[in-house]
């Protein structure tokens, strides 16, 4: 079986400036005052990355006990910016599609691997219908580990203890829109299949590490079947990406 590690903003659905608005009411809730620098978009860092660079943007301290007290607020309050996600926001290009194909496959475990804490992942995936397509239970958040590549073990231990099988490498893939997606395979223990449907180009992508490149999820087929090992050699074979090309 394939674990397929399925990351969320910009590759999967679109939330606008909700998350920026997130970051600006819980800045100013906790330190006093508003933000004058928000988090840059697209970036695909973890939420607890991206608050301590809001706080050293902003002259504060990033301190762990304060980064810990804005980011355990976070999922909350955009709980209550649900209306802004489904006005503002939207479904990225053949998502839908890709993630039924993906978990009607027997050979494929869906889940994610998200910069997103899981309360937040969650509200975002329920807000456009897409929970049903995941096991968000065998899932890596940034809520497990504030360094994105550690997310990748996390999930395989998860799914390894759901499915008694080994996850590794040879039957892991990413698939996500930024750089951090392709580090965090690269450096986590994945494949990657990149979408050059975020801030990202395709050249950047590829010139990163990833194993593929698509211009978006509207350029898939019916997952194909995995190759199976040698039964003479006993070597297991380059991995099929869940798309056939």
């Amino acid at each position: 079986m394939i674990l397929v590690l399925w990351d969320i903003d910009r590759t999967l659905l679109y939330v606008g400036d909700t998350d920026r608005l997130v970051y600006r009411e819980i800045f100013e809730e906790v330190i006093g005052h508003p933000p004058q620098v928000l988090p840059e978009r697209g970036t695909g860092v973890t939420m607890p990355a991206a608050v301590r660079e809001l706080l050293l943007t902003n002259d504060c301290p990033a301190a762990d006990q304060l980064v810990t007290q804005i980011t355990d607020k976070m999922p909350a309050q955009l709980s209550r910016h649900k209306a802004e996600l489904r006005t503002n926001g939207r479904l990225m290009p053949g998502a839908v599609a890709a993630l039924r194909a993906v978990h009607q496959a027997p050979h494929l475990i869906p889940t994610v691997v998200t910069g997103n804490l899981r309360g937040s992942a969650e509200i975002k995936l329920e807000t456009f219908g897409l929970t049903g397509y995941l096991d968000t239970d065998l899932g890596g958040y940034a809520s497990d580990d504030a360094h994105r590549p550690a997310l990748v073990r996390i999930a395989q231990q998860r799914a390894e203890a759901a499915y008694g099988q080994e996850f590794t490498r040879n039957n892991t893939v990413i698939i996500g829109d930024s750089l951090q997606d392709v580090r965090t395979g690269i450096e986590g223990g994945a494949r990657v299949i990149a979408l050059a449907s975020g801030t990202t180009t395709a050249s950047s992508l590829k010139d990163a590490g990833a194993d593929h490149v698509i211009p978006d999820l509207t350029v898939h087929e019916a997952p194909r079947t995995p190759r199976q090992p040698n039964s003479l050699s006993g070597t297991r074979p380059a991995m099929a990406s869940p798309w056939a090309r």
